[in-house]
């Protein structure tokens, strides 16, 4: 009766601490905004993919490198950024992620705080998800 208690124990801790493909990319866009923030480019270089496309909601699309320069010069520097209802969806080894942000970012020394509607596409390669685009609207 012991084992059998240790057993279905065991069996609990494992589902319950098992996570979902969805949720582990949803840690990971969470991640991936947090480094925003940190401005944390080794780790941002990591979570992107080389043909990285990061569009705004006023039109502006920056490629990889000149993202990474911008985070590094502080010309782009994210102050805040949080994420509500996010939706994933995975078919194969791509993903896309809906949400809605609220950010506070300076852009060349002007702060600004932005309501967006935000669709990521990310892309699986080995075991990691890379952001592959991203494009925003005001909402």
């Amino acid at each position: 009766m012991k084992k059998l208690l240790f057993i279905v124990l065991l069996l609990n801790g494992f589902f319950t601490n098992a996570q979902t493909v969805e949720e582990k990319l949803t840690l990971t866009l969470k991640e991936f905004h947090q480094a925003l923030v940190n401005k944390n480019t080794v780790s941002i270089n990591q979570q992107t993919d080389k043909w990285l496309s990061y569009g705004h909601s006023n039109g502006w699309v920056e490629t990889k490198t000149d993202f990474i320069k911008n985070l590094e010069t502080g010309y782009m520097k994210y102050n805040s950024y949080k994420e509500d209802s996010v939706q994933v969806v995975i078919n194969g080894n791509v993903a896309y992620a809906r949400f809605v942000a609220d950010i506070a970012a300076t852009l060349n020394g002007k702060d600004g705080n932005f309501h967006l509607k935000v669709l990521e596409v990310w892309v699986r390669k080995g075991k990691r998800w890379l952001l592959f685009a991203r494009q925003a609207v005001r909402g």
